[in-house]
């Protein structure tokens, strides 16, 4: 078995000027693109389809499937698109590996866009991280003079432009077909699917869109192959993710670990629980994610682990929180956020998401009552499952789970507030 700390994708993080081509290229850079070029589109679909690669933008969708999906024919032009608008609460994995290895990202978008028979990349780079939209940019520039990127890329007769695009800070612009419509110059708001991107995504074209850290593993599956692979993670998820741990830990930051790995061991990688107070709760993979609790402390932490526990892997943002932090007044936070960030395209998310700040806000702030717990869960109802996209679930998962595991705390503000009542009208 591989070592399970020893690093692949974050193996160049450390490295004196480890954005810049040079050093990039002294590690092994470009060499899997070479490799990739001898080899047939078809091939390479096969080899990320034997990987088991699994999307790292939340879904867990099997990368190589999902490159099958585009068609074999170029009557239209085919778009690789790179989601890198990393906007889920506590997620930071995809910005650090721009600014640390933009050239990973870079070479893994080459190698995919040469299986998808694809001449045009374009990168969605979220607006607020302005210092690695330009790392990207500057990344770009030295595989265009390398010859890299642009036409008959090294003697192959393939060629494919990179353009870096900057988006305006939209939460709702991670959802795939809203960050489409955002790329053609449209407000950013989610598609009926179908159809499907791969049958009609940009400019109407075959299309397939990837997150960072997915297309960034592609050159190392190339050079290292679909085995080598395998014997990292677990058997449905294998390879190696990014966990980004913020919160109460004493060393919050970016660890690579297998796919599979324990809370319990990333707390140890991260130095423990800050200041030795214990553990309240915490999310697998951000806000969106139902949370959990100390109990859940050796769940495996990927695609199926996650899912058999009661919530999701998703981005691996995972966030901790000691026993000093009130859940309900974390749900409020979480839900103001969602309510700001729905896009307003459907009911249930515009005006769900209003009522449960709403509720939370008065519940919060001492002027709750019982019925509303009941309230809270009977909305959460009405938008799970029911909104145009993702962002309604998501909303509702932080109250469902924290009623779900921590009722009393919502209670308590409940009983406080009738307390209160009864003395004023003593």
């Amino acid at each position: 078995m591989t070592d399970p700390l020893t690093p692949v994708l974050t193996k160049r993080w450390l490295s004196p000027n480890s954005w810049r081509l040079s050093t990039y290229e002294q590690l092994e850079g470009y060499t899997a693109l070479r490799k990739a070029l001898r080899g047939t589109p078809e091939q390479l679909v096969q080899l990320i389809k034997d990987s088991g690669l699994r999307g790292r933008g939340g879904a867990g969708f099997p990368a190589g499937v999902k490159w099958s999906f585009m068609p074999p024919n170029e009557d239209k032009p085919h778009y690789l698109v790179i989601n890198a608008d990393e906007g889920e609460p506590g997620t930071c994995k995809d910005i650090p590996l721009m600014m640390a290895d933009p050239h990973s990202l870079v070479e893994g978008c080459i190698i995919a866009a040469y299986a998808m028979r694809s001449h045009h990349c374009f990168i969605y780079v979220r607006g607020e991280a302005l210092h690695p939209y330009r790392r990207l940019n500057a990344a770009v520039r030295e595989a265009y003079r390398a010859g890299y990127l642009g036409t008959d890329i090294l003697g192959s007769g393939f060629h494919l432009d990179i353009t870096v695009h900057a988006g305006a800070g939209a939460y709702i612009c991670g959802e795939e077909t809203a960050l489409l419509d955002s790329l053609e110059g449209r407000r950013g708001q989610p598609r009926l699917k179908p159809p499907f991107p791969a049958a009609a995504g940009l400019y109407a074209a075959p299309t397939t869109v990837n997150n960072v850290e997915t297309i960034a593993s592609v050159p190392f599956i190339v050079n290292g192959g679909a085995d080598w692979f395998r014997k990292m993670g677990r058997e449905k998820s294998p390879g190696p993710k990014i966990y980004s741990i913020s919160g109460h830990v004493e060393n919050p930051g970016q660890y690579e670990a297998p796919l599979g790995t324990t809370l319990r061991q990333l707390l140890e990688l991260a130095g423990g629980m800050k200041d030795g107070i214990p553990l309240k709760f915490w999310t697998p993979g951000g806000s969106s994610t139902p949370m959990f609790t100390a109990e859940h402390l050796d769940i495996p932490l990927d695609f199926e682990g996650a899912a058999e526990a009661g919530s999701m892997l998703g981005t691996t943002a995972v966030q901790v929180f000691n026993e000093t932090v009130s859940v309900p007044w974390a749900v409020m936070k979480w839900t103001q956020f969602y309510e700001h960030e729905s896009c307003g395209k459907c009911t249930p998310c515009r005006e769900g998401t209003y009522w449960l700040a709403q509720i939370l806000e008065r519940m919060v702030d001492g002027r709750g009552t019982a019925e509303d717990i009941d309230t809270l869960l009977d909305v959460c109802d009405n938008i799970l499952g029911r909104s145009f996209c993702a962002l309604g679930d998501g909303a509702v998962s932080p109250i469902t789970s924290g009623i779900k595991y921590f009722r009393d705390e919502f209670l308590a503000l409940c009983e406080s507030n009738k307390r209160e009542l009864v003395g004023a009208q003593a």
